[in-house]
């Protein structure tokens, strides 16, 4: 039977009962308990005023969570920006009335409004051990940005009893697959819906532990692996998944990868399962709906949605509702629904490219050059025309240190119509991916005009 969700102001404990000297977090190797989390939380709490809108800047992934539980339990909404650009915060907090920032930085980005210090607010013993906050289900805790991959970053609002309701559902479906509860390690960052889904809210409420760690290079994951107890889950995406097995290190036993952001190959899902040992999972959703399905790719291609979650199809537009969603939301998604609880991903309706008159999805062509051997990074870009008469002509940077283009051009011949080619392909040492593994269209637009001064002829 589908989860039925509670009334906007029926109250939630801020986080579930359990004794106060569990452990809820790893500050790199030493373990918090819940009793000094709120202790942590209770303080920062009390130097917030009550209801004021708080820009979260903090860069340590446990300062982080300290802070929004913090803002919760003082009835405050956190707004969390994906980016740390001076323009882009100032920008953010023009929109708010009487910000406050907090932040675990030694310097102030934004200088002019209050701030605190989070990790300066010494500890207390926390009346919350024993009297935990509730929390109305409705109350707005956090506003979250879309990653602006597919255009200009938009806001969207979430609340505390929807986003606890998604952690409860991911919590199932992942111990399942991990053999019990796991400890949580993530490479992404926690400002990003998918971070704060998995890094942030379901170890939190979840009942089991996060790690402060952000690690982004391979050894750097293994580290932060072996600091936490089994049984761990590593939540990932395609990109970070493809440099850690490339390492080739030696990592610690993982109970359980989750993976979301990107398409995640088949051959890439099978290759992480047999090196590391573990299942391997993927998410769908986006900022805007947050999770809604989840799959395990080497066992099912398609997807089985959440409890709750209805999805139906009109005139080709593909609407999700019920289960975690205010309200339904139409899908940025092209899918084919074979149950009331599966469906099958074809294509995102952004990555559709239509070049004289013929179509392709960008993410089928960045998986057949992602195949060419000696590729190791690159993504397809289609330059915005300027005028009706032009043709489109695809765009490719390419990180492949051993090929000449003309070497990647031949390889992509035997797979791709004559029209989907690159020209040019653009060869770089690295491309500037933010820590989603994503290179958003003003860093693709950027590239273009750094490297390609002129439009390319058609």
């Amino acid at each position: 039977m589908a989860p039925t969700l509670l009334p906007p102001q029926t109250c939630l404990p801020l986080l579930p009962d359990a004794p106060g000297d569990s452990i809820l977090a790893y500050r790199q190797t030493q373990p918090v308990t819940r009793a000094e989390f709120l202790g942590h939380v209770q303080g920062v709490a009390e130097k917030l005023p009550a209801g004021a809108p708080v820009l979260n800047l903090c860069a340590d992934r446990y300062w982080f969570a300290v802070s929004l539980f913090a803002a919760i339990a003082r009835g405050s909404n956190s707004l969390l920006p994906n980016s740390s650009a001076p323009e882009h915060l100032a920008a953010v907090a023009a929109t708010l009335p009487n910000p406050i920032c907090v932040n675990d930085q030694q310097t102030v980005t934004l200088g002019h409004l209050p701030n605190i210090r989070v990790d300066a607010v010494p500890p207390q013993a926390s009346s919350w051990v024993e009297e935990i906050p509730q929390i109305p289900f409705g109350q707005r805790i956090a506003t979250v940005f879309t990653s602006g991959s597919t255009g200009v970053p938009q806001a969207h609002h979430k609340t505390f009893g929807r986003l606890q309701h998604c952690a409860e559902q991911a919590r199932k479906r992942l111990w399942a697959v991990a053999g019990g509860p796991c400890t949580v390690l993530g490479t992404v960052p926690f400002r990003h819906m998918y971070g704060l889904d998995l890094t942030v809210i379901l170890p939190l409420l979840g009942g089991t532990c996060l790690s402060s760690r952000l690690p982004f290079f391979p050894a750097d994951i293994a580290a932060a692996l072996a600091e936490l107890p089994a049984r761990r889950l590593l939540v990932t995406t395609p990109f970070h998944l493809r440099t850690l097995l490339n390492a080739e290190i030696d990592l610690p036993p993982i109970a359980a990868v989750l993976s979301a952001t990107a398409p995640l190959s088949l051959e890439l899902a099978t290759r992480a399962e047999s090196m590391l040992g573990a299942p391997v999972s993927e998410i769908f959703g986006s900022t805007e709906t947050g999770q809604l399905a989840m799959r395990r790719p080497t066992q099912h291609a398609e997807w089985e949605v959440y409890d709750g979650i209805h999805l139906q199809q009109q005139n080709g537009v593909t609407t999700a509702s019920g289960g975690h969603l205010e309200a339904p939301q139409v899908l940025n998604d092209t899918v084919e629904i074979l149950s009331p609880t599966r469906f099958r991903l074809l294509d995102r309706h952004a990555n559709m490219v239509n070049i004289a008159g013929k179509r392709s999805s960008l993410a089928f062509l960045n998986h057949t050059l992602m195949q060419v051997p000696g590729v190791q990074d690159a993504e397809f870009w289609l330059p915005p025309v300027k005028n009706s008469m032009e043709i489109s002509r695809l765009v490719a940077f390419v990180v492949a240190p051993g090929l000449q283009t003309a070497d990647v051009l031949q390889a992509l011949r035997g797979h791709l119509d004559p029209v989907f080619l690159p020209r040019p392909i653009v060869q770089l040492a690295a491309l500037p991916r933010d820590g989603n593994g994503k290179l958003s269209q003003r860093v693709l637009q950027a590239l273009a005009e750094a490297h390609l001064p002129t439009r390319p002829a058609p």
